[in-house]
């Protein structure tokens, strides 16, 4: 059996909202697919942040306040001639729009050193920050930690994560990641044409209520700069009455993705 849904992320146009099912054989409950459209919409902020501090810092402006980089919005203030560089991305307390996203608040970029190089570490600390009214805290540390020079790899953590979503709904969450780079490894000051492999890693997502769960990549999900939302992979899905697999498709840069639940009822999702 297949059902549609929608879920339109805040951080794709408005606010966090959807449609639910509400026939009888639902196998899943409210909490739990809250949680779902909760920890995609996690993990879509958390490649956004990522993606600024790495256009932020891949510009390398001196140590000045600016607003010419290309798909930020915000001031950027840059400390230190040398490393460690501290980069804050000012949004303003009345926001500015990026790609059709009111972003307010602040992100604290600390770059340890080149992130092309093993070891380096580029630190974001979210303060009062937001998108289109989401509240979004906690801290990612992206770390190099290439072994092969012509496959370059990071380690993607999270911890003290936290999503409020518009209902005032609370959601706890950390996880860690490894990332390949597959494509654009040739062309270090062009970002537009980097692919990015995330190869192994979960993260978990806790409720206010206490409903806990815990995505796994399960096969490669693929991430293309130039597209807004992972275009393939899989992720296990489990946790409460929720058992099943994220399918985000066939590499196709569109905002599509199945949830298919281990009884066979597929959900078809868009962000």
């Amino acid at each position: 059996m297949k059902k549609t849904a929608f879920l339109l992320l805040s951080l794709c146009a408005t606010a966090l909202i959807y449609v639910s099912c509400s026939n009888n054989d639902d196998v899943v409950n409210e909490t739990d697919t809250t949680a779902v459209r909760a920890s995609v919409a996690i993990d879509a902020a958390n490649e956004m942040d990522i993606n600024t501090g790495l256009l932020v810092t891949n510009s390398s402006p001196t140590a000045k306040s600016t607003t010419d980089i290309a798909g930020v919005c915000a001031t950027i203030t840059v400390s230190g001639d040398s490393y460690p560089k501290i980069f804050t991305v000012d949004y303003g307390t009345t926001g500015c729009t990026d790609n059709q996203l009111i972003r307010k608040g602040k992100l604290k970029i600390t770059l340890s050193g080149p992130i092309t190089t093993q070891g380096s570490k580029l630190t974001i600390e979210r303060i009062d920050y937001s998108i289109n009214g989401i509240k979004l805290e906690g801290t990612i540390e992206y770390t190099n930690t290439t072994t092969a020079p012509t496959v370059p790899q990071w380690s993607r953590k999270v911890t003290n994560g936290k999503f409020t979503d518009l209902q005032g709904r609370v959601y706890t969450n950390s996880g860690m990641h490894t990332v390949k780079q597959t494509a654009g490894v040739d062309t270090p000051y062009i970002l537009t044409d980097n692919v990015y492999e995330m190869t192994e890693g979960n993260h978990t997502v806790t409720t206010d209520k206490d409903a806990t769960l815990t995505l796994t990549v399960q096969e490669t999900l693929v991430k293309k700069q130039s597209c807004a939302y992972i275009s393939k992979g899989k992720l296990k899905v489990e946790g409460g009455f929720l058992k099943g697999v994220i399918d985000y498709g066939n590499n196709d840069c569109d905002s599509i993705f199945t949830y298919t639940h281990e009884s066979g009822i597929s959900y078809t999702l868009a962000m």
